[in-house]
């Protein structure tokens, strides 16, 4: 029944025996996720364009043969029956579950079950379910929230779109991975949670960009007014957990000089998902619309590879030019 959901116990025992997995994308979120998973046991077959990132994993610390490189995403399929892909966009999706004898759809075994976890268009998450459904597999929607440091802690909170017993085949691995494991409905609707949550967090951000450098302006000591924010009606996941202004928080990209965490350009391309949606399904969203072309100019403008939270950045630079 929908919707379901599960939120992680603590403590889950390091297991030797489990099965192995296939994952694919080792980005900066991918890369924490897949440890995770070594991390409780499981054994995995990756792959990622980078080299780099490949060896980076398998020579992790205190992991002896839990991990095996492959050459693409096809011999991913041919030896895990369980994988799980977190890719930058749609087109990445289909490249590496559709591409003729590299993708995962040309050595996919039967029964196996698909969890992807990247932020893409619902509709394209329709058509991976469907082409698996012909394959004999499943497949689910599972987009995460919670950013880098959660990836890292196992704190991820997945959205999923799927059947109910495709849910539960991944509920286990998505529960090692992420404190909250919530069931959306069918395929896609953990896609349309993931856009709705990031519109907001895009105007959120902003916002308390814009709050922050007004307040450094008129005087205010930023960590002072961030204290106040946090402890006021203004108060939200942008200004205690990510704060956008430099020395506020450790351990966050704008401390940083805005490197790691959620890029600019990937926070750019979920704001046009959901401006497609709303016009779609004809819902008036202006805030969601003005943040998308506010991003879009920042992901023009030499930020596109810097994080989401450089957009207090981005006003004091258009002060300069001003």
């Amino acid at each position: 029944m929908y919707p379901g959901y599960y939120s992680m116990l603590n403590g889950v025992k390091h297991m030797s025996s489990l099965e192995t997995l296939g994952f694919i994308g080792l980005g900066n979120m991918g890369n924490h996720m897949a440890r995770n998973l070594v991390k409780k046991g499981h054994k995995l077959v990756v792959f990622d364009v980078s080299k780099n990132a490949m060896k980076t994993i398998e020579n992790m610390e205190g992991c002896e043969n839990c991990v095996q490189t492959v050459n693409s995403p096809a011999d991913v399929a041919a030896q895990c029956k369980h994988i799980i892909t977190m890719l930058p966009a749609t087109q990445h999706v289909q490249e590496v579950y559709t591409s003729r004898g590299t993708g995962i759809f040309s050595a996919i075994q039967e029964n196996s079950l698909l969890v992807d976890s990247s932020t893409i268009d619902p509709a394209a998450s329709q058509e991976m379910a469907a082409i698996a459904s012909e394959k004999d597999s499943s497949y689910v929607d599972a987009p995460v929230s919670g950013g880098v440091n959660a990836a890292r802690d196992a704190a991820l909170t997945f959205m999923v779109g799927g059947a109910p017993k495709s849910f539960e085949m991944a509920q286990k691995y998505l529960s090692v991975m992420g404190r909250n494991v919530v069931h959306c409905g069918p395929v896609g609707t953990g896609q349309a949670a993931k856009i709705c949550n990031n519109m907001l967090l895009g105007i959120s951000m902003i916002g308390t960009s814009e709050a922050m450098n007004l307040g450094k302006k008129l005087g205010l000591e930023p960590k002072l007014l961030a204290k106040i924010l946090n402890t006021s009606s203004g108060r939200c996941w942008s200004s205690e957990v990510y704060n956008p202004c430099p020395g506020v928080l450790d351990g966050v990209p704008s401390s940083n000089n805005y490197y790691g965490g959620f890029g600019t350009a990937l926070m750019t391309k979920d704001l046009g998902l959901a401006n497609n949606a709303a016009t779609v399904t004809k819902s008036p969203i202006p805030m969601g619309s003005l943040a998308h072309q506010i991003y879009r100019i920042m992901t023009s403008s030499g930020y596109a590879g810097k994080d989401f939270s450089s957009a207090y950045k981005f006003l004091q630079d258009q002060e300069d030019k001003s």
